[in-house]
């Protein structure tokens, strides 16, 4: 087994640490990818903080990760030494059933296989993106376009991916009219990947201090919902609403801004559960949905579209040392709008 260097979380209450984590010897169907930068999701944040449930640490997080294949198992066709790569939120599924026959691996029906805090084939813990090198199946990694640029480009295997399946789903395109609440991670991507679908796109944010980002991403309208004056304004008004955040909100008032038949679709995940009245969801026949990542192919169409628009997400990028400050900044909403470790920091 290969022991390379990490950052961990001892508990859910101590910070982060260097430390080292081993990553198995390669299969057949195995690569070996050198890291070159990890983003930091807000799932990584709540995973390690036992939001979510029972974390069983000590625990490396972190699944957008980009990089190069640096060795490759006999069996391997899809990848080649020095092929830029990506390893978005999963590394296994059980490849059986309907779902992940039909290319859904995220919702396979056994459970698909975390990049972290998931139990991999060989009875292991996964460990995520926070290190140097990871080993992965060669059907879960992904080819990275070199015209994304490459400090960039990990943030797209959750946040890209994460925004990018609703809305082509539900069909963002000319003639609707989207709304996407939230101008963060996820949000940013949402508003831009919306826009060059050519959806009419409007952010919903809490406050004004990120509307000239916004318009400058390609919305054409930006709103505060800490103004009560917006709810009333935009009744009955969308087609699609992508709610990015992962705190609660007042269900009622933002599904009565869905047009006949419109969708709110959330994609941020809070601790705490979202009431919903279902005499909001009859007028206009409204719907609430969920949406997880992307499977496999439709991770790869998400690139590839990025990589034809000239698509990235906007990142400050940091070093190891600076990782436990950047969770709390991002608690704080303080960054715009993702968090990328400079792996070369962690060598």
């Amino acid at each position: 087994m290969l022991t390379v260097n990490a950052i961990a979380a001892p508990s859910a209450t101590e910070p982060l640490v260097r430390t080292t984590i081993e990553r198995r010897d390669l299969g057949p169907r195995d690569i070996l990818i050198e890291i070159s930068y990890a983003g930091i999701c807000h799932s990584d944040i709540h995973t390690v903080r036992g939001e979510w449930g029972e974390v069983p640490y000590p625990l490396t997080v972190g699944h957008e990760i980009v990089g190069h294949v640096r060795e490759a198992g006999a069996a391997v066709t899809r990848h080649a030494i020095g092929d830029r790569v990506g390893v978005g939120c999963m590394v296994d599924s059980c490849r059986e059933c309907d779902n992940c026959k039909a290319g859904y691996e995220q919702y396979c029906l056994t459970g698909n296989v975390g990049t972290y805090a998931s139990v991999d084939r060989d009875g292991t813990v996964t460990q995520g993106g926070y290190s140097t090198h990871v080993v992965v199946d060669e059907d879960f990694v992904l080819r990275v376009p070199e015209s994304i640029p490459h400090q960039a480009a990990a943030p797209l295997l959750c946040a890209g991916i994460t925004t990018y399946s609703p809305l082509a789903h539900w069909k963002a395109g000319p003639g609707k009219r989207v709304a996407v609440v939230g101008m963060g991670g996820l949000g940013h991507m949402g508003v831009k990947l919306a826009v060059a679908m050519g959806a009419e796109v409007t952010v919903l944010s809490q406050t004004l201090s990120k509307k000239d980002d916004g318009l400058a991403f390609g919305a054409k309208h930006y709103y505060a919902t800490s103004d009560p004056a917006t709810f009333e304004t935009l009744r009955n008004t969308f087609d699609l609403i992508i709610n990015t955040v992962s705190a609660p909100i007042d269900m009622k008032a933002y599904l009565s801004l869905l047009a006949l038949d419109g969708t709110l679709v959330s994609v941020g995940a809070p601790p705490e559960p979202l009431p919903v009245g279902v005499f909001t969801l009859f007028s206009n026949r409204r719907s609430f949905a969920g949406s997880s990542i992307g499977g496999i192919a439709e991770t790869q169409e998400m690139l590839d579209f990025c990589a034809e628009h000239g698509i990235a997400p906007e990142v400050e990028v940091i070093g190891a040392d600076e990782v436990n400050e950047a969770y709390e900044r991002v608690m704080k909403s303080d960054v715009r709008y993702r968090f990328v470790i400079d792996v070369d920091s962690l060598r």
